[in-house]
């Protein structure tokens, strides 16, 4: 068994490496392919939210407050003034993207302010910023603020504006504070979470649904050339005339065809792994680096990853062997790709579950145990069983395409 376990294992294996153009399209171009895309669409992206450091925002105020002036116009931003006749064709430049801001105060705003400060206990706040009444006064002075949010400067400048007169009216009114930050660049020192469980959880919630992908991708453009190419081209029968048993011949195929398509899988992961601080400029420092992960995850990882590819190429091979053709083989196997996609999407968002039931879930149980391995709190006990589960319906697989092999009905149905 083990000489022709081991001859179909090195056929198959030569038949891929021999041709270069194999070895390029299925293993090194997905890899470049993905870093420069992702790398393209992170700084697209950036550029999308950014605005430029030498842009000169468009800001108009009406009714400019005297107590305000000297703060709006500290901000190194040009200020110009507006006659509240000015509104509707200010509002419509706006709206045409040509001014950025329009801020407007009620007349008479400070006095207003003034009259409040001077109540009789002062104006409250009811703790979430919300402004309280005193007995006896008109409704607190209401400043509008004008912007388009699908412009990234107006945008920008409306967030800038509002911080900045919230931080005045607080400097006024407030009675107290919750989670005050003397400097809004400097990270907040309430959030207890680690950089490391920061960056677990944005790599838990993006790469399992990708390596999921990618792991199927790498599987299905391998194994319908193995089985069906082989009946396509008519040397499946030289092998069926062989002394190789049958169960040798499909376990050969699946043991090959899984370890090409781990090859591939694994140049698409790289690719991820190097594009991933440009797709996403704004998450923690560090996050994409490898280090932060030790031995024990990437061990658990590629058992995952390795049962999970076994399953595949037995579920694309089994499909494939129906098929007369690589063409009709590939029209096979896509309603179970999209299956796959959806479970793998389902499986990397959906919330860890804690019924094992669930990991007994071809590709779901896999995304699971991925999203929990990269997030730093994996599930042993699932991952042993989905590990399990995939050996088995592997083990599935290569019983039903050895009986397969063993009719000549589906062999040679040309």
């Amino acid at each position: 068994m083990r000489g022709g376990l081991s001859a179909i294992i090195k056929k198959e294996l030569a038949r891929f490496f021999t041709d270069p153009r194999s070895v390029i399209t299925t293993i090194l171009l997905p890899g470049l392919m993905i870093f420069a895309l992702y790398s393209f669409m992170g700084e697209a992206m950036t550029g999308l939210y950014r605005v430029s450091d030498d842009y000169e925002a468009q800001v108009y105020v009406v009714n400019m407050p005297e107590s305000l002036r000297p703060v709006l116009e500290g901000q190194g931003t040009e200020i110009q003034t507006a006659a509240p006749g000015d509104l509707a064709g200010l509002r419509d430049k706006i709206t045409n993207k040509e001014v950025d801001l329009l801020v407007v105060f009620p007349e008479g705003f400070d006095q207003a302010v003034a009259a409040r400060l001077s109540a009789k206990g002062g104006a409250a706040e009811d703790g979430v910023g919300l402004s309280v009444s005193p007995t006896g006064l008109a409704a607190p002075p209401n400043v509008e603020i004008y912007y388009n949010s699908t412009r990234t400067e107006s945008s920008g400048a409306y967030e800038a504006a509002s911080q900045l007169l919230q931080g005045y009216r607080d400097t006024l009114f407030t009675t107290y504070t919750v989670n005050a930050v003397p400097d809004p660049a400097v990270a907040s020192p309430y959030d207890l979470a680690s950089a490391q469980d920061q960056a677990g959880f944005i790599i838990s919630s993006l790469l399992p649904m990708l390596i999921i992908i990618f792991l199927f991708s790498g599987c299905m453009a391998v194994a319908p050339e193995s089985s069906a190419g082989e009946k396509e081209r008519g040397t499946i029968a030289t092998l069926l005339v062989t002394p190789l048993k049958r169960h040798e011949l499909a376990i050969g195929k699946i043991i090959s065809l899984s370890l090409i398509a781990l090859l591939a899988a694994v140049s698409s992961f790289v690719g991820i792994l190097l594009s991933l601080p440009r797709l996403i400029g704004g998450a923690p420092e560090g996050m994409a680096d490898a280090s932060i992960y030790g031995l024990n995850e990437y061990a658990l990882l590629l058992a995952v990853i390795l049962t999970t590819v076994l399953l595949f190429v037995g579920l694309i091979s089994v499909l494939s062997a129906f098929a007369r053709t690589v063409k009709e083989a590939s029209t096979l196997v896509m309603p179970l790709m999209i299956a796959v996609m959806l479970v793998g999407v389902l499986g990397s968002f959906a919330g860890a579950q804690s019924n094992l039931l669930y990991y007994l879930i071809p590709a779901y149980n896999s995304a699971q145990c991925m999203a929990g391995i990269f997030s730093f709190t994996p599930n042993v006990a699932a991952i042993g069983i989905t590990i399990a589960a995939n050996l088995v319906l592997t083990a599935a697989c290569v019983f039903a395409l050895t009986r397969m092999f063993n009719s000549e009905r589906i062999v040679f149905s040309r």
